[in-house]
């Protein structure tokens, strides 16, 4: 059993931000395989909107914690505790603004590296021996804006495409990892 983790901020607000990519990433994965999943269901014992499915004969959790981004833990905890799933079957799907835009990157066991969501997710579950599939939203506009608040800002119409096209990439790495495993996953789209 695998959980499959986007990580974003809940609210309408929020939703077109580069801190939600993870959000929208999840989101592509799932109707790319509508077949296989059912709707997402808000879950208060979880807080989270999750839904089940298969992929290969294999079951999976999808889902989007609605904690807010710097409490994720809260709801991968949950959720792993309830299922009886190891860390090393949970996939997080984030945002890394030390990447750049469009680039991604699938690391396994690797630090938190300041992103706040991530870190409370090892900080729940008591390790980072958990999969990570990072989409790079680090732009080439020089503007000293403070992270937390350029994470939050609506990703603009010139940069929305080419994140189209790596949540596109995202999802392919998804299937590869699935269905070959993560090292092969890390081979092809590192």
């Amino acid at each position: 059993m695998k959980l499959i983790v986007g990580l974003g901020n809940p609210g309408k607000r929020y939703e077109p931000t580069w801190h939600n990519v993870g959000f929208l990433a999840l989101d592509k994965f799932k109707s790319s395989k509508d077949d296989a999943f059912l709707n997402y269901k808000c879950s208060k014992k979880f807080q989270a909107q999750i839904c089940e499915g298969s992929y290969l004969a294999e079951k999976i959790i999808l889902a989007k914690p609605q904690t807010f981004m710097n409490l994720s833990g809260q709801a991968v905890k949950a959720i792993s505790t309830f299922y009886k799933i190891k860390p090393e079957d949970i996939w997080l799907i984030h945002d890394d603004l030390d990447l750049p835009l469009g680039q991604i990157r699938i690391s396994h066991n690797a630090s938190a590296a300041g992103h706040k969501g991530v870190q409370s997710v090892i900080d729940e579950i008591g390790t980072k021996n958990f999969v990570r599939f990072r989409i790079g939203i680090k732009t080439e506009t020089p503007k000293k804006i403070p992270a937390q608040d350029f994470v939050l800002q609506k990703i603009d119409k010139k940069c929305n495409l080419l994140i189209e096209q790596t949540i596109n990439e995202i999802v392919s790495a998804l299937e590869t990892a699935l269905t070959q495993g993560v090292t092969e996953a890390k081979n092809d789209f590192n």
